[in-house]
């Protein structure tokens, strides 16, 4: 009895050792979709459930509660056959701030450049130093941008590794008549090139340093003193300026904002009225489009 006890034991450690990365909620619809049974499109959505959330993606140990927080919404717009869809896909990944209940979002992005096949119960394989289908290539490549991004937040340049991993699924898809749109440098100019091209580029590596000190030298600080934690982010937004002078047009200034553009809002809500304004100046510089919302800062009180 006591060896079985102890077995037991040996296997819950086991497998807390081995712990996945992610807790990925994954949706797949297809609403204009007529002629295809919607039963793959359910199986679909389990089997990519089951490749993001069972794989071990790092060498890292994971206790369950420091899983990663995420989801993907898949949405099929077109049937080219039976098995071949092209679709978007929505990312999102949360990371939790220290001593509070927020969650903060670390990554959105729409990607609709998400072509695939997938055939009723095929097993989803892939393999880091081989191209096999767009299917898995694009899953995995985002779950490393996830995790390297998570990873970054609390360490400096922490996600180094993830992002060479996610720059190799890029070359391997360039290379392969198979792959779909999205992965080289002429498909567009916000694609996932651009995205991986961004994070592991040494001209601009400083982009790692906003990261790490927007969330852990600013959010987790917030509990301590709100006043004293606005200013790492203030710090972060004033390099983010040096970025748009370097690379005024970088993929990864436009999906910093659009994940973060209604957190900054209410960050800076709360602030002196002298940082409310170098706040909206900044942030009305780096994402002009999106101006009207930040002038909402001043108006708060």
């Amino acid at each position: 009895m006591k060896s079985i006890g102890l077995f037991s034991i040996l296997l819950l450690v086991s497998h807390w050792l081995v712990a996945q990365e992610l807790n990925c909620q994954v949706r797949v619809i297809a609403p204009n979709i007529q002629s295809t049974d919607p039963k793959v499109f359910e199986t679909l959505q389990q089997s990519i459930f089951e490749f993001m959330n069972n794989r071990k993606w790092t060498n890292g140990n994971y206790k369950p509660e420091e899983k990663i927080e995420c989801s993907m919404l898949i949405s099929i717009t077109q049937e080219i056959s039976s098995d071949k869809f092209n679709s978007q896909i929505t990312i999102q990944s949360n990371r939790p701030v220290l001593n509070s209940s927020y969650n903060s979002p670390l990554l959105y992005i729409v990607d609709k450049d998400f072509a695939f096949q997938y055939a009723q119960f095929q097993a989803l394989e892939f393999n880091d130093n081989q191209f096999q289908d767009n299917l898995t290539s694009v899953l995995a490549y985002y779950a490393y941008m996830i995790i390297g991004l998570d990873e970054d937040s609390f360490a400096p340049k922490g996600g180094g590794n993830e992002f060479q991993k996610a720059n190799a699924i890029v070359t391997a898809a360039q290379s392969n008549a198979a792959a779909g749109p999205g992965w080289k440098a002429y498909d567009g100019t916000r694609n996932r090139y651009w995205l991986v091209n961004n994070l592991t580029n040494s001209k601009i590596d400083y982009i790692h340093e906003v990261i790490y000190k927007y969330h852990r030298g600013g959010l987790d600080k917030m509990y301590e003193n709100s006043n004293d934690a606005r200013k790492p982010i203030l710090d972060a937004l004033n390099i983010m300026n040096k970025l748009k002078e370097d690379a005024p047009n970088a993929m990864i200034t436009q999906v910093f904002f659009q994940t973060k553009g209604d957190e900054l809002v209410n960050i800076f809500s709360k602030a002196t009225p002298q940082e409310k304004a170098t706040a909206v100046q900044i942030l009305t510089q780096l994402d002009a489009s999106n101006s009207p919302k930040y002038q909402q800062i001043m108006k708060s009180n």
